[in-house]
């Protein structure tokens, strides 16, 4: 048997190391356009950084290295341009010499990936803009950096690459400009938690554009000037044109193999296009999305890999199937860790899912050892199923490894209020007893028992301020004089049974604390005594967040402004 793959990195390198685990004497060949067969994708920008300082680092494999362990043949520098179906050969051309040839296949996995999305702006195609895809993208702006010096970039996009390049170029000490055309950074969170990335991101130094899109650019006295729609252009002395990726998929159309949404490489669950002799895997390929079953385009490496061992467990007889994607993913941003499973709220609820959502600050380990630190937590369910939808997780630290629990649990249908039931490795360093994966578990319990009654950010400001309700602010009297929103009153957690003739009985009361934690302890003693309470999810700390950020979007507030 002879198999050809188109294209290497994580898809296509990982489905040929299967394929020879599971038959030695099979051919295996792997045609590359680019330099670089088998390569970090997700440390390219931390080579710009600098945090990687030896390039090798980035190459998991050489050509050399895959005939050694694997006598696995690999042509990099060498496109294939055609596939012919019918006659079962792929044409393929050496960008070296420029030599073209057909290569018999009996089976063909396309693995081409992504690439970069860069509209027909004018003057797009300046020396001075760059994107970030490959190894050689990754040398030409380090050797840019190297040799121009710049002090200033507009990065263009604020998704994983964008916001990673833009970090690594702040630690370079580049002044950076953030154009984002949405209204938040990094859709896979909701714009609340979202919130958390804006306001890290203004205390580094990086200026924020949301809403704005480029219209062009031009050289200004040997600068690059990004212009805009209906606003002052920014020049700066670098761009990175980081606004998404599109399916590198004209290879399967032009063969006529069946499409999926924008464009993309239609497979089974087996990775099968629609020639039984074809698979594709990776950043080219539709997939479903494990919560929805709806079809979802999820450019990640933990995806593309398993995908290209599934391709070759098929070719090879042993029937293996893809469950879809729930799109986990994790970045770091300075000192934050942001990470995402799942869907989010604003997700769920576009795809016509009736929805809840709870928000916790918890401490990353025991608060009474050294170095704990808030976590903000939103897992999102399924109103009367409880089913887990999907959560996101901002902090310090300890996000990655409570991400991943809630992932595991949303692929193991676990009801979300069965997260308290988990036992979790506990120790002062790492965790607490209650594990903030089982507090999100005690809190949705309480609420689907009706123990817990819950309002959110987005309510706060339209709550009555005309004393028909009473807003309750249960934290010291240090915390709410430090700051409090608007129309709360003081009562501090620890006076409450004392002074509950001071709280109407006749009106509804909203309850906010730090965390969330006191507000419901408050919301218990109201409940008890007969009052009519709702806890604040999130607590202050929480509505800080998204309230400065509201601020900050109206030009209210001044960028960098520590908490």
């Amino acid at each position: 048997m002879k198999v050809v793959i188109v294209g290497g990195v994580a898809g296509g390198a990982s489905a040929a190391a299967r394929l020879r685990r599971l038959d030695e004497k099979a051919e295996i060949l792997i045609f590359e356009k680019t330099g670089f067969v088998s390569y970090a994708n997700c440390g390219l920008p931390y080579y710009i950084g600098g945090v990687i300082q030896d390039k090798g680092e980035l190459l998991l494999k050489t050509p050399e290295s895959f005939w050694t362990r694997f006598h696995i043949t690999v042509r990099v520098h060498t496109e294939v341009l055609s596939v012919n179906r019918h006659a079962k050969t792929v044409t393929v051309k050496d960008l070296t010499t420029g030599e073209e040839w057909d290569e018999p296949y009996d089976k063909l996995i396309l693995s081409p990936g992504a690439r970069a999305v860069l509209p027909p702006l004018p003057g797009i195609d300046d020396p001075r803009i760059f994107t970030l895809r490959t190894v050689e993208d990754t040398f030409r702006i380090h050797d840019f950096i190297t040799a121009s010096q710049p002090k200033s970039a507009v990065v263009i996009g604020g998704g994983f690459i964008g916001l990673e390049m833009a970090e690594n170029l702040v630690e370079k000490g580049i002044a950076v400009t953030i154009l984002e055309m949405q209204s938040q950074l990094m859709t896979t969170f909701d714009s609340d938690m979202a919130s958390f990335i804006h306001n890290r991101l203004r205390q580094a130094g990086i200026s924020l554009r949301l809403n704005t899109g480029a219209a062009g650019f031009e050289d200004r006295d040997g600068k690059i000037a990004t212009l805009l729609k209906n606003d002052t252009a920014l020049t700066a002395d670098m761009v990175i044109m980081a606004a998404g990726v599109a399916p590198d998929s004209s290879l399967a159309k032009d063969a006529g193999l069946r499409t999926g949404i924008r464009g993309s490489i239609y497979t089974d669950d087996h990775m099968m296009t629609s020639d039984e002799d074809i698979y594709a895997v990776g950043d080219a390929v539709q997939v479903k999305h494990f919560v929805t079953g709806a079809d979802a385009l999820i450019s990640l490496a933990g995806p593309a890999n398993k995908q290209g061992r599934i391709a070759a467990d098929n070719i090879c007889g042993i029937d293996s199937t893809y469950i879809g994607s729930l799109g986990s993913s994790v970045i770091k941003l300075f000192d934050l860790t942001a990470a995402s499973t799942g869907l989010t709220e604003r997700a769920a609820k576009a795809a016509g899912i009736d929805c809840e959502s709870v928000v916790l600050g918890p401490m990353s380990h025991a608060g009474y050892y050294p170095g704990a630190k808030a976590l903000t937590m939103k897992v999102v369910f399924e109103r009367g199923s409880l089913r887990i939808l999907g959560a996101q997780i901002i902090g310090a630290e300890g996000a990655d490894k409570r991400i991943d629990v809630i992932a595991t649990a949303i692929q193991a249908g676990m009801q979300a209020h069965k997260l308290k039931n988990l036992d979790l490795a506990y120790a002062p360093p790492y965790s607490s007893a209650k594990d903030p994966v089982n507090m999100a578990g005690f809190m949705i319990e309480n609420i689907s028992n009706g123990l817990m009654k819950q309002y959110h950010a987005e309510d706060v400001d339209t709550l009555p301020r005309d004393g028909s309700v009473t807003l309750l602010d249960t934290r010291t009297r240090e915390e709410y004089g430090r700051g409090h929103a608007d129309g709360y009153i003081n009562i501090p957690l620890d006076e409450l049974r004392e002074r509950l003739s001071e709280v109407d009985k006749a009106r509804p009361v909203y309850v906010m604390c730090h965390s969330g934690l006191r507000s419901y302890i408050a919301c218990r003693i109201l409940s008890e005594n007969g009052f009519d309470s709702y806890n604040f999810s999130g607590g202050y700390r929480f509505y800080e967040s998204v309230y400065k950020e509201k601020l900050a979007s109206d030009n209210l507030y001044p960028c960098g402004m520590e908490k």
